[in-house]
């Protein structure tokens, strides 16, 4: 069952695969030991259910580690990408509000349905966030994960744009 597992977090082209097929058997085990058995049959079956938590964990924690394109991969970065609204120590008002304006700027340069779509798309926090994004995928008739997509394109284009402002005098 362990190779057929990382062979499943192989094919699903996994870092540390190894490391996930022994953490989904770790859970398995638990299972067992507080249950004594697995309900569903054939257990294999459970194995891969648990195998997918597993996977979906990992990818929501490399997600949130940001890499940098020249780390090994399965390695997050020491210094993670700088978020373009975020203020870090050494930052200084002036250059912080400069960012901003050129913000303000680029998001000007956005196409109106661009602008709106990553306004709403980046508004409220927690639950209300998701709530807000799953009405605005369904007015544009489109999955949340398209509209993931699309957020991440015009954030891509934001972020370009802002640092080419910030270099201009």
């Amino acid at each position: 069952m362990r190779r057929r597992l990382v062979s499943y977090f192989d094919r699903r082209n996994r870092p540390a695969p190894d490391e996930l097929a022994d953490e989904t058997l770790n859970r398995v085990a638990r299972t067992l030991e507080e249950t004594g058995s697995i309900g569903i049959k054939p257990p294999a079956r459970y194995c891969y259910v648990v195998a997918r938590f597993v996977l979906l964990e990992d990818l929501r924690r490399r997600e949130h580690s940001h890499s940098r394109v020249g780390d090994p991969p399965g390695h997050a970065s020491a210094s993670p990408v700088p978020d373009i609204t975020s203020e870090e120590p050494d930052e200084g008002a002036g250059l912080r509000e400069q960012r901003l304006e050129c913000l303000e700027r680029c998001l000007q340069n956005l196409k109106p349905e661009q602008r709106e779509l990553i306004i709403e798309y980046y508004r409220d926090t927690r639950r209300e966030k998701i709530e807000r994004r799953r009405e605005l995928a369904s007015r544009l008739g489109i999955s949340m994960n398209a509209l993931a997509v699309r957020a991440c394109r015009i954030r891509d284009i934001l972020e370009a744009c802002v640092a080419t402002c910030c270099r201009e005098p």
